[in-house]
């Protein structure tokens, strides 16, 4: 995205943004945009770590081996619930 803006692009934005903002107002401005980028990232790594905590506490801890009864037990359900996903919504 930025490579097709080139040097003399960043240069012209560089000017612009000095004759708009002047230069007392431009490190303000810099640090107000650097914490705001930093809260984002704050934020989203709070948001990916609760999902991976959640998806590891929720899964029940599986057997190494299950048996065959409960496996034949298991079947029509799992056929039941991809039937389900199968229907149309109403």
């Amino acid at each position: 995205m930025l490579s097709s803006i080139g040097v003399p692009g960043i240069i012209l934005l560089v000017i612009l943004a000095l004759l708009l903002f002047g230069p007392n107002k431009l490190p303000e401005l810099g640090r107000a945009v650097g914490r705001t980028f930093r809260e984002f990232k704050d934020g989203a790594r709070d948001i990916i770590g609760e999902d991976d905590h959640a998806s590891r506490t929720s899964e029940p801890a599986k057997p190494l081996a299950a048996a065959p009864s409960e496996v034949q037990a298991a079947a029509p359900v799992a056929a039941q619930s991809t039937a389900d996903n199968k229907r149309l919504p109403e």
